[in-house]
This record gives C-alpha cells, structure tokens and sequence, in this order.
C-alpha cells in the first residue's frame, strides 16, 4: 500500500462531519488536485470522547457511502505506541507511530549497534545538501545515536507488530517525532530516515518537529523564512534518504497540528511545487471548531449549548488544557469573561472563535481553549448530538467553507 502524493488528516471528533469534511476534499478534485482524505483520530480523544476506532471506521464509511466518494481513502491510528496499538489494528491501514518520548532515552548497546551498521557507510561523507558541509565523523554519528536510537529501535518495533497483523503490504506508516523537545536538524531527519530502514521500517511519511511554535488551531509562532529554509532542507533530507537508504519513493513530509498555519502555505506550496513533492497535512481539531461555531449560528438552543461549552471550560481551563500543554499558549488574562460570554449574539460568538485574521473580534485564547474543550461535549451525550442534527446545515456549510477556503485552497491549490 502507497500512499499517495497529498493527503489531508480530516479528524471528526464525534464522527458526524465526513460529508461536510469530503465535500471540500472533492472541491480540490475539481480543481485539478488528487486529494485523499485520511480520518484521523487518537488514542488520547477516543479515551476523552468515550468512543472507539471501530466508530470512526463505520463514520468514515458512511459518508462514503453517502456521498459515493468513487477515490481512495484512509483512517490513521493517530500518534500510537506499543501500549495503544491494537485496538486500532482491525480498523486502520494508515499508523502514525509517535517516539518522541523515547528520545533522549539511552538506547541498549545492542540497538545503537544495529543502526550504527545501518548508517556506518556514510562515515567520512560530506553532505552539503543537507548543510553539513564537512564529513560525517563518528562523533557526530554518536551523538546522534545516543540522543535517537532508541526512539528508531522503538519505532522498529511498532511497526513489526503492525506489520505481523496486517501484512507487510497491508497498511501506511508514519513516523512522528514533532512532539519532541527539540526540533530535528535536515541532518537528524536523514539519519533517523536511515536508520528506520536499517530496522526494517518502510515509512511513508515523517513528521519532524520544526523550529517556531505549533499550537492547536491557531496560526504558526515563529520566523516564517526560517522555518520555509527549513522545510526546503528537509525536503532535501527526504528526497536523499529515498536514494541513499532505498526507502519508498512515495516517502514525504507530514506536518502536524497543521490546521489554521495560515501564514506557511504559501512558502509549503511554492516548494512542493517547486520540488514536486507530496505532503500530508493534519488539519483535526479545526472541525471540532467549526461545529461548535455552526452551533453559535443556528442561534437557540444551540447558541445556548455553544455559551455552554464555552462557560464550562473556563471553569475547568486546568484540567482541559493538562493533555495539550505543550501546544497551546492560553494568556487567561485576555480570554472572555463569563458575562461577556453569555451576552453574545451567535455572531458574535462566532466572531471570537472563527479563525479569520482580519476578524477584529478574533480572539486565539478563547479559540484554544474551545479547541481543548471537546470532553465537555462529550459528557453531553446525546444532548450534544442532537444539537448537531438540528444545526446539521449550518455546521455543514462551517466544516466546508473552513476545509476548503481556509487550508485546501491556499496550500493545494492556490
């Protein structure tokens, strides 16, 4: 299974939006763009939400039925580890293996040798492309092993159980390392490509961590000609360790928490365009937005259950934002105030959340804090679900609009 040149992680936290979520797929389709559509969801909101893959496999196929999407389509085990793999192995083909806690771990001697084996043949070799200029020493490649091989060693053995359950033909794999610390150098990027080979990993895609800030929903913290450098070299990175390690020529970059970072298409097109390369994008926490904003349109009761949310994840901001700590950046001192809150007209409401720049009303705290807050939804019940049918039309034109207008257009098509 290969996967193809652009596909977009299209998450549904409650499994209600893949007709809204393909519609905009199939607006690039028509614009020239062979799109492929990936639900994704992970271990962490199936827990937080109450649901299981099994629910996101039956959505995903109902709105494929729906809509007699005729084109391939995926669903990803999102961010996975030994301990959380197979409850998603009956109803996944796309796993989105996360190491980056094992970085930093001191590998076993035994591990460090396997990859040094694996990568020994570039020792003395300069690799100016990827800018390092001077030859690869064996104390660099030490340094790298120390601070990676565990987490390629780990990786190594996801993806053998994945593999020993669905084929070694039978699925997609990803390898994420953005919830690192550290941001990976077009370097590290290459070894780690080349010693997943050397344990036998046939990644697909590679979701590195890049410089600058990657907060969930909100536009990119950082230099914007930095980071486009970056990507370039990483780019390279890839398309060097498809030759030198003999991994799959479908091979490209992921980038997550990818919604809303408005501000980096342009410099990603340009460059996949210039290199004629792939990318998958992860776009999941943005459509979990876009119901909550349709609710504030519809106006009624499901402005009320939209204030409602809101109100209650101010009260539990602490514990909402404990599991998303390190991608977001909430200042509490500019969110709404609860008085304010109850005050809004649904356009208003939407006006504070909807993700348009120029927008006065815009506010990214108050927009974080909602994009951490779909646990309170969930313990709605089917209270929750009920108000999404009655605003199903709204919603629907929401998800669309922000798919398509907001992130397909201006990164796939242009």
């Amino acid at each position: 299974m290969l996967i193809e040149k652009y596909t977009i992680g299209i998450g549904d936290r409650f499994g209600r939006q893949g007709v809204a979520q393909l519609a905009a797929v199939q607006l690039a389709r028509q614009a020239g763009v062979e799109l492929v559509p990936v639900w994704n969801k992970s271990n962490r909101e199936h827990n937080l939400i109450g649901t299981e893959p099994a629910d996101t496999r039956a959505a995903a196929e109902a709105a494929i039925h729906a809509t007699g999407w005729p084109h391939s389509y995926h669903l990803d085990a999102d961010h996975i580890g030994l301990k959380t793999l197979d409850r998603f192995l009956p109803h996944c083909d796309f796993f989105t293996i996360d190491v980056a806690d094992f970085i930093g771990v001191t590998p076993s001697q035994e591990d460090a040798a396997t990859i040094r084996r694996g990568l020994s043949a570039l020792l003395g070799r300069p690799l100016p492309e990827l800018g390092h200029p001077t030859p690869l020493d064996r104390d660099t490649l030490e340094k790298f092993l120390a601070s990676y091989a565990a987490a390629i060693t780990e990786a190594g053995r996801i993806y053998a159980h994945i593999a020993t359950a669905k084929g070694a033909d039978g699925f997609i794999a990803e390898v994420s390392t953005d919830e690192a610390q550290i941001p990976q150098s077009p370097l590290e990027l290459f070894l780690i490509l080349g010693g997943l080979a050397a344990c036998g990993v046939r990644v697909q895609t590679i979701a590195p961590k890049f410089t600058g800030r990657f907060n969930k929903g909100v536009d990119y913290v950082g230099d914007v000609q930095q980071f486009s450098k970056e990507f370039e070299h990483d780019i390279l990175a890839v398309s060097a360790a498809i030759k030198e390690f003999q991994l799959p020529a479908s091979l490209k970059l992921s980038v997550h928490s990818g919604s809303d970072k408005f501000s980096l298409y342009d410099p990603i097109r340009r460059l996949l365009t210039q290199y004629n390369c792939g990318l998958h994008l992860k776009t999941a926490g943005t459509t979990w937005l876009e119901e909550v904003i349709g609710l504030a349109l519809s106006g009624g009761q499901g402005l009320d259950l939209a204030k409602e949310i809101a109100i209650s994840a101010l009260s539990k901001i602490d514990e909402l934002c404990a599991p998303y700590s390190t991608v977001i950046d909430i200042d509490r001192s500019l969110l709404p105030a609860l008085e304010v809150i109850r005050s809004w007209t649904g356009r208003e409401f939407a006006a504070a959340l909807a993700h348009e720049p120029t927008e006065p009303s815009f506010n990214p705290h108050f927009r974080q804090l909602v994009h951490v807050s779909f646990k309170i939804a969930a313990a709605m019940g089917p209270r929750y679900l009920g108000a999404l049918e009655l605003a199903r039309e709204t919603i629907a034109r929401c998800v669309t609009d922000n798919l398509w207008r907001r992130h397909i257009k201006p990164l796939f098509v242009g």
